[in-house]
């Protein structure tokens, strides 16, 4: 616990063993976070996603720049396909803000998804507390692309950026299948190709269209990430946004579901450990996918007469030892 109070001094390497622990250590994480909870809920959280090849990581990291030009404490989650000291999977640009040892205002961290359905990693919501607990200004989540991130990644963030880029084809078309609902601001990046401007055009159309009875519409905007154009305006609307959020009271309503989505998840992931690991040690498992094999019982059977009966056990056992 030494290095809790550590990080909470202003220890980046500190910082960055507790979040070692909190992905190799259950039990470490489940005392860290017990520790660090009360320090947290400052920070304005937000979630980069986008079809991949359209410069994310170099959108995040010229926005980075420019929060930090304004005196800004900023910390990066990018959450990687693989893991995360694969060369792979760590782009240039997290290397190059990696390596930027001396600038105490910054700290980046990949974490591996490590097959997780949606692309954010389990552990990234903690690695988010840890940063806030740090004293971090600004969190910024980076995902690996589209898909079922821009609904957790909307869940997660405050503010959540969809980042797209003129001539790719599916651009448009996924903003149809979803990622419209999810987005507070939109940037269209690689301005300088062709076909940029209908790009632009198209989007603000849809965002205009479907946001029109909100009391927020999602900014459009575009911006060279690599020649910092358009950041400046980017990073004003994020700053806009946040006050947004907070005049409303939307920020209350986003903090709860944040902690809606991690009780879930933390549901969720105590049934499957113990109900599979029960039902394993119990010699139960083999013998329900023989009877489902021998088609004396069917899955949905299982449920109603095996899993409910061992869930019980389970809570009772728990229960026992606990008093």
């Amino acid at each position: 616990m030494g290095l809790i109070d550590d990080m909470l001094n202003g220890s980046q390497r500190a910082l960055s063993r507790l979040i070692t622990l909190l992905e190799n250590d259950e039990e470490a994480r489940q005392k860290i976070i017990k520790k660090i909870f009360k320090y947290t809920g400052n920070a304005h959280i937000i979630g980069f996603t986008g079809p991949p090849g359209v410069g994310k990581s170099t959108t995040v990291d010229a926005v980075t720049k420019e929060f930090l030009n304004r005196g800004k404490r900023v910390g990066i989650v990018a959450v990687d396909p693989s893991s995360p000291f694969s060369q792979g999977a760590v782009l240039g640009d997290r290397i190059r803000m990696q390596s930027n040892e001396e600038n105490e205002n910054l700290f980046i961290r990949s974490l591996a998804s490590r097959g997780k359905l949606g692309g954010l990693s389990k552990v990234t919501n903690d690695v988010v507390k840890l940063l806030d607990a740090f004293g971090m200004d600004v969190i910024i989540i980076e995902t690996v692309g589209t898909g079922q991130s821009e609904y957790e990644i909307a869940k997660m963030a405050q503010t959540t950026v969809i980042v797209l880029s003129p001539g790719y084809g599916d651009g448009i078309q996924a903003i149809k299948a979803g990622i419209l609902e999810t987005g507070d601001i939109f940037i269209v990046n690689k301005a300088d190709m062709e076909g940029a401007s209908k790009a632009i055009a198209d989007i603000i159309g849809t965002v205009e269209f479907n946001f029109s009875a909100n009391t927020w519409t999602p900014p459009v905007l575009s911006a060279i990430a690599k020649r910092q154009e358009g950041i400046e305006a980017i990073v004003n609307e994020f700053e806009k946004h946040y006050k947004y959020l907070k005049d409303t009271n939307l920020i209350e309503e986003k903090k709860k579901d944040r902690i809606e989505q991690e009780l879930t998840e933390h549901i969720t992931s105590w049934v499957e450990t113990n109900v599979l690991a029960y039902l394993s040690q119990s010699g139960e498992k083999q013998r329900i996918i023989d009877k489902i094999f021998n088609k004396e019982e069917n899955p949905i059977e299982i449920i109603d007469h095996h899993i409910k009966e061992t869930m019980k056990e389970i809570i009772s056992e728990s229960f026992i030892k606990q008093k």
